[in-house]
């Protein structure tokens, strides 16, 4: 098969096609013909060097793919050759065929595309499990996206809108602020023109808001724990601002706040497993019926791999890029 692999680390040039074995399903797991896989940004930082696959994982990048079952392994019970479906992996989705676990395997809700099935994996797996098992975000409550505008963000804007809660996204134009109100943010705040804290609270009463998902951290920090309210939920999904942090910690305690952080690729099948199993049950009806829609910005063959993570890298997307076979 064709595979995108690294060739060493660095700018996107080092994306190249190469010829791989074909991989074989082992215990409970199932092979996929790709015909879909999404980008997303832990590929950017694996091809740079900051984010290894876990062991056992291929080393081709690529954690969530659409396509067709072609074969599968002992001990799968769900899934058989010919079913279309898509998958999170915790690597190999660049390549013309892909292994995945049978439970981080779902079917495709209503009549999405492949191109719109490649996009929800990696999001909606991270967005449920952060969002609405981790911080327990409730009906009724508000809550604040920063990147309204990524496969994140796009994609938490649309779950809370969808199960009653007042969304609060920011974004760095006002292009993409318009885009979060389209998706269901009630409030998108231009975060290069306003403070988010000082919008947050005029528009809260000075309550804050209740949960937070967050991927900047460093100078976002002390902001977060700001703009959010008494009993409030920070989750921490990446610190692409910085990781370390100076930041007064006291209202931590005297506003009883819960910080929470989390990775989803090193996490085991089982407990990846139960976020499938929830999402299939509680969301893929939201995305069967029309309600939540995945946001394709662009596609881009298979063997173009290195312009998809070079637009991904100029932050001008609003939505999900995804790389297509055939």
């Amino acid at each position: 098969m064709i595979a995108i692999a690294m060739d060493g680390f660095g700018a996107p040039e080092v994306l190249k096609p190469v010829e791989r074995p074909l991989p074989q399903p082992g215990n409970g797991e199932l092979l996929i013909r790709v015909e879909a896989a999404g980008i997303n940004r832990p590929d950017v930082a694996q091809r740079k060097g900051g984010y290894p696959p876990p062991p056992g994982a291929p080393d081709i990048p690529g954690l969530e793919c659409a396509g067709t079952v072609v074969a599968v392994g002992p001990d799968c019970r769900r899934f058989r050759p010919g079913d279309k479906v898509c998958a999170l992996v915790a690597g190999g989705g660049y390549a013309d065929y892909c292994l995945a676990p049978e439970p981080q395997v779902l079917p495709i809700p209503g009549s999405l595309s492949m191109i719109e099935a490649a996009a929800l994996p990696e999001t909606f797996f991270t967005v449920w499990s952060n969002v609405f098992d981790r911080a327990k975000l409730e009906p009724g409550e508000s809550f604040l996206v920063h990147g309204g505008t990524s496969g994140i963000g796009t994609t938490a804007i649309q779950l809370a809108h969808a199960f009653g809660v007042r969304v609060f996204a920011t974004a760095g134009s006002a292009e993409k602020c318009a885009a979060c109100q389209d998706l269901g943010a009630d409030v998108a705040i231009n975060y290069r023109d306003e403070d988010f804290v000082a919008r947050v609270k005029a528009e809260t009463d000075r309550r804050g808001v209740d949960v937070i998902l967050d991927m900047v951290g460093g100078s976002y920090t002390q902001r977060n724990i700001d703009a959010l309210a008494v009993d409030g939920r920070l989750a921490q999904i990446a610190f692409m601002g910085g990781a370390k942090i100076e930041a007064d910690f006291t209202k931590l305690m005297t506003k009883r706040l819960t910080w929470i952080g989390a990775t989803l690729r090193p996490r085991s099948i089982a407990d990846k497993g139960r976020i499938a199993a929830a999402l299939e049950a509680k969301v893929w009806p939201l995305i069967a019926n029309g309600r939540i829609k995945p946001l394709i910005f662009k596609t881009f063959p298979m063997a173009e791999a290195a312009k998809a993570h070079a637009l991904m890298e100029t932050s001008e997307h609003i939505g999900k890029i995804v790389l297509t076979n055939g």
